[in-house]
């Protein structure tokens, strides 16, 4: 008899275990991704520390660090959990309803070479089908940030160091200078 494994749900994505790993909900299947290494925390929570004072400075919205849950719902993705990220939606004590705003994603050491770059442009379509508008690859190694917008997402925007990135059209007058992500 065989033996047919039912797809992972959000409930399932609640009741994952605390063993120090952030998990999405991928193709019904729950996705444990490793944690990070320091250089990609950091930047993440540089990213994080101005995307604060940006919701404050304009009086709503939220700054978010890595693990929080974002629940959609895809076809192939029901959740997502980027680096840093801003919206206006707000869950209580429960994952966030939809999907952010403007995402982060920092690169860790495994996420270099040609699969990874296919995991991330899959993963940066999810999001502008959820209705992200602005999503960032960020590479800690060669100090840069990408922006891609649902607007153009093959269209991308590189920001190195001794530039202002911006998330354009997401978070209107919010930038950050790359060298600052990277101190």
């Amino acid at each position: 008899m065989e033996t047919v494994k039912t797809p992972a749900t959000l409930d399932d994505l609640y009741r994952v275990p605390d063993d120090g790993y952030t998990y999405e909900l991928v193709n019904g299947k729950l996705v444990k991704m490793a944690p990070t290494g320091d250089d990609p925390n950091y930047v993440a929570g540089e990213v994080f520390s101005s995307l604060r004072l940006y919701a404050r400075r304009l009086g709503k919205g939220r700054a978010r660090t890595d693990g929080v849950a974002y629940t959609v719902d895809l076809p192939r993705r029901r959740s997502f959990s980027p680096d840093a990220s801003f919206s206006f939606h707000q869950s209580g004590m429960k994952f966030v309803a939809g999907a952010p705003l403007f995402a982060v994603e920092v690169r860790s050491e495994s996420d270099y070479g040609a699969t990874a770059n296919r995991e991330y442009a899959a993963k940066r379509q999810d999001y502008f089908a959820a209705g992200t508008k602005v999503v960032w690859d960020v590479d800690p190694i060669a100090r840069t940030v990408t922006k891609y917008t649902a607007a153009a997402s093959e269209t991308l925007v590189t920001f190195s160091e001794g530039e202002m990135a911006e998330a354009e059209p997401a978070l209107p007058g919010w930038t950050v200078a790359v060298a600052d992500l990277f101190a």
